[in-house]
Formats: C-alpha cells, sequence, structure tokens
C-alpha cells in the first residue's frame, strides 16, 4: 500500500483501526432503556434515524453488554436524546456495573413500561420489530410509537472518547 498525498499512510483494517477512525467522528449521544425483571440502559453513540415513514430508528448493542438479557427479549425500548448538561448521566449509563437507576438519576415509568428519563431533550417510546447479528453486536431496529421533542437545551456529543457541549 503506498500513501496517497493528503490522506496518510493506509493501515489493515482491524478493531483498532475502526475504534481510532471512529474517535474522529462527532456523534450525538443517547441512553436506550427497557425494562425486564429490572430497568435496564447504555449509553448509546450509533443511534440512527432510519425511516420517517414507519417512524424508524436504529443502534448498535453489545452482546456481552449486562444490559442485552433484557433488550434480547424485550417488546419496547426507550431512546433518550441527552444534552450537554447530562455528561455524568452519559457516564453513568456509559460505566460498567453501575447502579444506573440509582439516585442521582431521575426517572419514571413510561408508555409501554419503559424506563424514561427526567430532563432530556428529547425522547421516544419504540417498539422493537428487528435485531439483526452483526459480529459481536445486535443491530437493533425499533419503530417509535410516542415520544416527546420538547426538552430544553443544547445537545450532547461524543468525540474524541469524551462527552462535549458544542461550540458556537
Amino acid at each position: 500500500m503506498t500513501a496517497t498525498p493528503g490522506l496518510g499512510t493506509p493501515h489493515l483494517a482491524t478493531p483498532e483501526l475502526l475504534r481510532s477512525v471512529f474517535r474522529r467522528h462527532a456523534s450525538g449521544v443517547a441512553v436506550i432503556t427497557a425494562h425486564g425483571t429490572h430497568p435496564v440502559g447504555f449509553t448509546a453513540t450509533s443511534l440512527t434515524s432510519v425511516a420517517a415513514e414507519p417512524p424508524l430508528v436504529s443502534f448498535g448493542v453489545g452482546t456481552g453488554s449486562s444490559s442485552w438479557p433484557v433488550l434480547a427479549e424485550a417488546e419496547h425500548i426507550g431512546v433518550h436524546i441527552l444534552g450537554e448538561h447530562q455528561r455524568e448521566l452519559a457516564g453513568t449509563f456509559a460505566r460498567s456495573g453501575a447502579d444506573r437507576f440509582a439516585s442521582p438519576t431521575s426517572w419514571r415509568t413510561g408508555p409501554e413500561g419503559v424506563p424514561l428519563l427526567d430532563g432530556v431533550l428529547a425522547w421516544l417510546v419504540c417498539r422493537v420489530v428487528a435485531r439483526v447479528p452483526a459480529g459481536d453486536h445486535r443491530l437493533v431496529l425499533a419503530e417509535a410509537v410516542a415520544g416527546d421533542p420538547e426538552g430544553v437545551g443544547r445537545p450532547l456529543v461524543y468525540h474524541q472518547g469524551r462527552f462535549n457541549g458544542l461550540r458556537d
């Protein structure tokens, strides 16, 4: 492989290469929740709007995640768009072994029994329509059935391994 001016030297594709490339990709921060015998949730930066008609979203979740056993069976999930004032909340839901729904996390039971986080910029409750195997993850496809876009604030962004606010 030869270097192309302005593109750098190509590297063979490895998991570390993929992680390094996507550290440079800024993405919005969401928390996905579900309820089984207890509420579960995790921080996701892979949330994508898939279609408007019907209203579909997708996200990836690792099959080794502590949330996966509940998400593997859940009929409905919650999608929460976090604001820049919620860096701590994003960290709590990203941390392995954390009691994510304990204080200071503020939440309530929403439509379809889904745990809804308070103070978010926007939320959706979605019906899971597919779980597609994708390596050590599953790509979850879900149809929105309820939601609220009325939260106040600016979005939280994930970039270079850190949660950040937008700059003007």
